[in-house]
C-alpha cells in the first residue's frame, strides 16, 4: 500500500473529508429562473460518485441582481432550499461532502452565457425584470469598454446585501450543505470591493485598503451568524488580479478573515479586467500553486490550490511540498469525472475502487484481479501498451 496525503482523510471542524481532493465550484449556467435542473443532479452526481472528497456547488446567488446569466442558480428565497437540498441528498448518498459557493455578479451581470458570447445580454420579451435586473456595482465603473457602466450601491444598499449573504448561509445550511464558500475572486462584486479599479468610493466602503476590505469582513461575520460554528467556511480570492491587487494584500486579508471564522483560502487570480487570469506569459501546470502557499504561509491559514492541477503525483507533490492543504481539480475532472480513481491508481493507493460506489468499483475492482487490461484508459502510454499486448499475443 502507498501511503499519500491526497488520499489521507481530513477534517476541518467538525467536517470529515475522505481525501484532499475537492471539486471546485464552476458555473453551468443550466438554472431555470434560478432554480437547478436535473443537469445539475447529474453534474454534482457525477463527481461525487467518482470519488472525490467534497463537491462544490457552483456559484448560487444571494440576490436576484447577482445572476451573471439566465442560467445561474440563486438562493435569493426561502423557495430554493427544497431543490438545493436534492443535490445535497445525492451528494451524501455517495459518501462524499457536499458545499456550496455564494455569489453575486456585481457589475458583470446581466450577461450572456460564455458559449452565446462573452458580452452583455440583449434584452428579449420572456425576462420579466429587466429593468430590476440592473448590474450594480461598488462604483460606476464598467468592466471594460464592451460592457455597460454599473449603478453605483448607496451605502444602504451595501449593508442590505451584507445581510442578503446572511441569509443566503442560512439557506443553505436549511438545504443540508456542509461547507461554504464566499466568492470573492475573479472580478465579480466581492473583488470590485476589494479593487482600487473598481473600487472609489469614498464612504466607508472605499478609500483605503481597510475601507475596501469592509464588504467581504462585514458579509463574513453576517455569514458566520447564519452558518454553524462546526461548519466549514472557505472564501475564493483573486490572490493576484494584476492590477493592483496582489498576494500581499490577500495575505493581510487572510489574517483578519481567519480571525472572523474562515477556515479555508480558495487561491484564485485574475479577473477584475479583460486580461487574462494567468501570471506572466505563459500558461503552465500549477500556475496558481505558488499563490496558494504564499498566502497558507504568511497568513497561517490552511489554503486550496486550483489551476492546471492534473495529474494526481502533481497534487500529492503540492501536498507534500506544503503549498496547501486540499487540492481543487477543475476543468481537468470535467474531462474525467472519475479522476480521484483514476489517481489512486496510478498513486499505488491500496483498493481504489472502494472509495467510489459498487455500482462500478465492484465491477472495475473484479476486473483488476484478473491482472490484464486493468489499466485506465487515462494511463500514460496506454494506447502503445495495448498496442504492444495485442501484438503479443
Amino acid at each position: 500500500m502507498t501511503e499519500t496525503l491526497l488520499f489521507s482523510p481530513m477534517t476541518i471542524r467538525g467536517v470529515s473529508l475522505k481525501n484532499r481532493i475537492v471539486v471546485p465550484p464552476m458555473h453551468q449556467y443550466s438554472a431555470e429562473k434560478g432554480f437547478p435542473t436535473d443537469w445539475h443532479l447529474m453534474n454534482a452526481g457525477k463527481f461525487a460518485a467518482g470519488g472525490a472528497g467534497l463537491v462544490v456547488v457552483e456559484s448560487t446567488k444571494v440576490e436576484r441582481r447577482g445572476c451573471g446569466t439566465v442560467g445561474d442558480l440563486g438562493i435569493w428565497d426561502d423557495k430554493f432550499v427544497a431543490p438545493l437540498g436534492r443535490l445535497v441528498q445525492f451528494i451524501k448518498q455517495q459518501n462524499a461532502v457536499a458545499g456550496i459557493q455564494l455569489g453575486h455578479s456585481g457589475r458583470k451581470a446581466r450577461a450572456s452565457r460564455p458559449w452565446e458570447g462573452d458580452r452583455p445580454l440583449q434584452r428579449t420579451p420572456d425576462i420579466e425584470d429587466w429593468e430590476a435586473w440592473q448590474p450594480v456595482a461598488p462604483s460606476a465603473i464598467a468592466h471594460s469598454e464592451k460592457w455597460p457602466v454599473p449603478r453605483a450601491l448607496e451605502t444602504g444598499e451595501v449593508k442590505d446585501l451584507v445581510q442578503a449573504w446572511g441569509q443566503a448561509a442560512r439557506r443553505a445550511h436549511e438545504a443540508g450543505f456542509d461547507v461554504l464558500e464566499l466568492h470573492g475572486a475573479h472580478g465579480y462584486l466581492v473583488h470590485e470591493f476589494l479593487s482600487e479599479r473598481s473600487n472609489q468610493r469614498t464612504d466607508e466602503y472605499g478609500g483605503s485598503e481597510a475601507g475596501r476590505m469592509r464588504f467581504l469582513i462585514e458579509v463574513t461575520e453576517a455569514v458566520r451568524t447564519h452558518w454553524p460554528d462546526h461548519k466549514p467556511l472557505f472564501v475564493r480570492l483573486s490572490v493576484e488580479d494584476n492590477a493592483g491587487w496582489g498576494p500581499e494584500q490577500s495575505a493581510r486579508l487572510a489574517r483578519i478573515l481567519k480571525a472572523k471564522g474562515v477556515d479555508v483560502i480558495d487561491c484564485s487570480s485574475g479577473g477584475i479586467s479583460e486580461a487574462a487570469p494567468i501570471l506572466g506569459k505563459e500558461i503552465k501546470f500549477g500556475y496558481q500553486v505558488p499563490l496558494s502557499e504564499h498566502v497558507r504561509r504568511q497568513a497561517e491559514i490552511m489554503t486550496m490550490a486550483v489551476g492546471l492541477i492534473i495529474h494526481g503525483d502533481q497534487a500529492e507533490q503540492i501536498l507534500r511540498d506544503g503549498q496547501a492543504d486540499l487540492i481543487a481539480v477543475g476543468r481537468e475532472i470535467l474531462n474525467n469525472p472519475n479522476w480521484p480513481m483514476d489517481a489512486a491508481l496510478k498513486l499505488g493507493v491500496e483498493g481504489p475502487f472502494r472509495n467510489v460506489p459498487p455500482q462500478f468499483g465492484y465491477w472495475l475492482g473484479t476486473r483488476a484481479k484478473r491482472g490484464f487490461g486493468t489499466r485506465p484508459s487515462t494511463w500514460q502510454n496506454g494506447l502503445q501498451e495495448a498496442d504492444q499486448a495485442a501484438s503479443n499475443s
